[in-house]
């Protein structure tokens, strides 16, 4: 081929012939080269070329899917016989600790869903510490939106931090479980046993433990979701809650195990959980029992600021407790037809409790001079009942994004407390003691609360990218509360009738909520929303006793905003916003007189308003798949008007502390906190390096001895992380970093309580020829000394050798020794109006455990439904 007559200039030659590649050249013109000769061209066949091509894929490890963060399992190194738990160990931002309690990005998760369904209703360690990590396809974090927001699309507020552990389809059908026993020094053992058993869309389930050192069984959520009832509180939406936490002259227990002391755990369980009818219908299904005994010895010491000076007091606490309870729920779900669903679910809860708490005590001034010493003695047993059953109806109309929804539910709780209260408190002058206080009463405490509430949502869409969502919620809440105390006529006789420190009241509440959302979404990138909640609350309260009727009619208003910006599949961030309006409870505003502890009085204010939260919040994550780096950042900003805060007046010469709330009108009180995270692997030696920063604190303020006090928590971090997984060969997981706290009083600018710290974590283990394997872990902690308290160092170093043997290392025998150095015991500061605590538990020390363990499996062998 020839071409005349081209310009000067810089030229692309293309020749392309069917089945060869495209030879492409590029070439000039100028006066020096007038004309460019290319000879003979080879070009080369497809076909040789392809044949010469090799292809290397690498596995996306996170994926972003709006709110969700997606972890592949595939791109983690997982060993023989591993369980959810020890997969989650490895994806950033999310840990685990010994007790199996899960935070991610600095948040609790606080449910653990199988393949979007609850696995043990509401222990997520059920989940973690007995499905294995070979079957999970996907792990999914986000945050859980209620079940009416899930369905409406617009968020209401309600959220639980969660993950869905996603199966692999081959995993699905199949039988596995875990024997295990052990026994060691010093008494302590523990035993399990766990069955499943997959087959297509049913999964049947059951576990038995009982252990003395430390594996409870009980899940760390346990609490929460149980609830207990001593008490009537006025939420912040109007509705009527109650609660543990308020001043009560009976202790309680609420059956868990948060390593503090020494506990005898026995728990078993069993769930089934199945679809059927074209899986139109399903039901998920729990029963689970337990008993936990723990006793142990608590330390308190406190440093009380006031104005004139300092009263410090050092107290302690033996504690003997027990707690049996049952639990049996069940969710039923039906599609009625194509646009339609049903949704109930019922529980039902029985606990008994037993409490047997001493505590000495005794307060001195600034210079060491004896105020006061205290002995106390509480027995008490009790037993509670809790029903709760709800129904949520949700339909879909023809045109997109119609929808209707109605949530109906029933709370019932009830709670018998009777126990003794013995106590001494000597009072001193210079020294000398000059007066005593003796109580010797026996009392009683029953409560029962009803709540009734129902919510309905109607969502019409206003255009391709407008929706509107309006709801109106009843709720009627009828509580009780009797109270009484008798004081002994003989020795053990209580028959006085104590009229001061008895009370019987009723509680009736009447709640109307209207509320009005506004939502704009543009192609799944841009969803904003905004809108308000008002509430109009009708309380009446009724004195028994004296027939004195007290009641309240408020308004409140619950405004709410959310921005969410997601610019591509890997990145995102939402703002959120919320206000809420928080009513005084029956305590602050008329008190039931208690005597637990004569040092602390509580004294009502009727005129108290309701207060006002702001509370503001951002996150952002992002996903970089080719480099695997990903970055996270959290905060929150929340700040209160007309805040309630505590007007507290001691005498110094006693000790004694008299508290009335009132309203702050000139100051806000604030809380923040923020956390970051970046983590990326270092692709030449497949090692995953992080760095977490975070910063929490809070201003507050308090009224002492009539002036006004400023306490400042402020609390800086920084962890180093790094891990490395190699299959058959080692792992090894460490973290280190320093910790500054702040902790001041303006009222005693001069005390300095301002303490660093450091802590660290590493865990390791290195596999030896013959099939042995030698495991340890590391946990150490140092906070430094301030005016008030001495440095607190404490070195946890457990570790093991284990061998396995069988095909696919199912049996395991383990030597294991747990606090290796002995020092173990919990240790806590916290600050509280003008109160700075440290508290010291006794907690498990050093002992050796030889453990068999037998992992057994069988799975493909049951065929799947079509």
């Amino acid at each position: 081929f020839s071409f005349n007559g081209l310009p000067q200039g810089k030229f692309i030659l293309l020749m392309s012939y069917p089945d060869y590649a495209d030879y492409v050249e590029t070439f000039t013109l100028d006066a020096a080269h007038p004309s460019h000769e290319f000879g003979s061209i080879n070009m080369r066949l497809k076909a040789k070329i392809l044949q010469e091509v090799m292809i290397k894929g690498q596995v996306t490890a996170i994926k972003i899917k709006g709110d969700t963060t997606e972890f592949n399992a595939k791109a983690y190194v997982i060993q023989p016989n591993d369980k959810v738990e020890d997969l989650l160990k490895q994806l950033p931002g999310i840990q685990v600790d010994k007790d199996g309690k899960i935070t991610a990005n600095g948040q609790a998760v606080n449910k653990v869903l199988v393949d979007g369904e609850e696995f043990f209703g509401d222990d997520p360690t059920l989940v973690t510490k007995n499905l294995r990590a070979d079957m999970v396809d996907k792990v999914q974090l986000y945050d859980k939106k209620s079940d009416q927001a899930a369905f409406t699309g617009i968020d209401d507020g309600q959220k639980t931090r969660t993950l869905n552990i996603k199966l692999k389809e081959d995993k699905k059908s199949g039988i596995f479980g875990k024997e295990v026993a052990g026994i060691g020094t010093n008494g302590y053992y523990e035993g399990q046993l766990i069955f499943n058993r997959f087959k297509a869309k049913e999964k049947y389930s059951a576990y038995a433990t009982v252990a003395n050192d430390g594996k409870t069984g009980l899940g760390f959520q346990d609490n929460s979701n149980l609830g207990a009832a001593n008490n009537v509180q006025i939420n912040d939406n109007g509705s009527i809650t109650i609660s543990a936490y308020s001043s009560n002259d009976l202790d309680s227990y609420s059956g868990t195990y948060d390593g503090r002391g020494q506990p005898l755990a026995r728990t078993g369980g069993v769930h089934y959980d199945t679809k059927w009818n074209g899986d139109k219908e399903s039901i998920n299904t729990n029963y689970k029992l337990g008993s936990i005994e723990v006793n142990g010895l608590t330390t308190t010491t406190t440093q009380q600021s006031l104005p004139t000076g300092q009263i410090n007091r050092n107290s302690s606490q033996t504690f003997d407790n027990y707690a049996f309870r049952q639990k049996l729920d069940a969710i039923y779900q039906v599609k009625l037809d194509t646009s339609a669903n049903l949704k109930i679910a019922a529980d039902g809860t029985i606990k008994n409790f037993r409490v047997r708490d001493n505590y000495l005590s005794q307060s001195t001034d600034s210079i060491g001079s004896l105020i006061n010493r205290q002995s106390r003695n509480i027995t008490n047993n009790g037993d509670q009942q809790v029903f709760n059953a709800s129904a949520l109806y949700t339909k879909k109309f023809n045109k997109p994004r119609r929808t209707f929804s109605w949530n109906v539910s029933e709370a019932y709780n009830s709670n018998q407390t009777k126990g003794y209260l013995i106590s001494e408190t000597d009072f001193y002058t210079a020294g000398v003691q000059d007066s005593v206080q003796n109580v010797n009463q026996y009392k009683t405490n029953n409560t029962v609360s009803s709540v009734l509430n129902s919510n309905m949502t109607y969502t019409e869409p206003l255009s391709k990218t407008f929706s509107i969502a309006v709801n109106y919620g009843l709720g009627i809440n009828n509580s009780t509360q009797d109270r009484k105390s008798f004081d002994q006529s003989a020795p053990g006789k209580y028959d006085i009738f104590n009229k001061a420190y008895s009370n019987n009241y009723k509680f009736n509440q009447l709640t109307n909520q209207a509320g009005a959302i506004l939502n704009y979404s543009y192609k799944n990138k841009i969803i904003f929303n905004f809108g308000t909640k008002v509430s109009d609350v009708n309380f009446k309260q009724v004195d028994e006793y004296t027939g004195i009727v007290y009641k309240r009619d408020f308004i409140n208003w619950l405004p709410q905003a959310m921005f969410q910006y997601k610019p591509s599949q890997q990145k995102a961030v939402t703002f959120n916003y919320s206000g809420s309006n928080t009513q005084p409870n029956i305590d602050q505003i008329q008190p039931v007189l208690v005597n637990t502890d004569p040092l602390y009085i509580t004294v009502g204010n009727a005129n108290l308003k309701p207060s006002f939260s702001n509370n503001f919040n951002v996150n952002y994550n992002s996903y970089k798949v080719l480099s695997g780096s990903n970055v996270y950042l959290y905060g929150n900003y929340s700040f209160i008007t007309d805040a309630i805060v505590n007007n507290t007046t001691t005498n110094v010469a006693s000790g004694k502390t008299t508290t009335q709330y009132v309203n702050l009108s000139n100051k806000s009180p604030y809380n923040y906190s923020v956390y970051f995270s970046k983590g990326y692997k270092i692709s030449p030696i497949d090692m995953y390096i992080g760095l977490n920063l975070n910063t929490y604190g809070n201003i507050s303020y308090s009224y002492i001895n009539g002036e006004l006090n400023r306490s400042k928590t402020y609390t800086y971090g920084a962890l180093l992380q790094l891990s490395k997984y190699v299959a058959k060969k080692y792992s090894f997981y460490t973290n280190a970093g320093p910790q500054y706290t702040i902790n001041e009083f303006s009222l005693q600018q001069q005390s300095n309580n301002n303490a660093a710290g450091f802590r660290t974590f590493g865990s390791g283990s290195y596999y030896l020829p013959a099939k042995f394997i030698i495991s340890s872990d590391i946990n150490y902690n140092y906070t430094a000394r301030t005016q008030a308290f001495a440095a607190q160092y404490k070195t946890i170093w457990n570790a093991s050798i284990s061998k396995t043997f069988l095909k696919e290392d199912k049996l395991r025998l383990l030597l294991g020794v747990n606090d290796l150095l002995n020092q173990n015991i919990n240790f806590n500061r916290s600050i509280s109006g003008s109160n700075i605590t440290q508290t010291t538990t006794n907690g498990i020390k050093r002992y050796f455990l030889f453990s068999v363990s037998w992992d057994f499996t069988k799975f493909g062998t049951i065929p799947a439904k079509k």
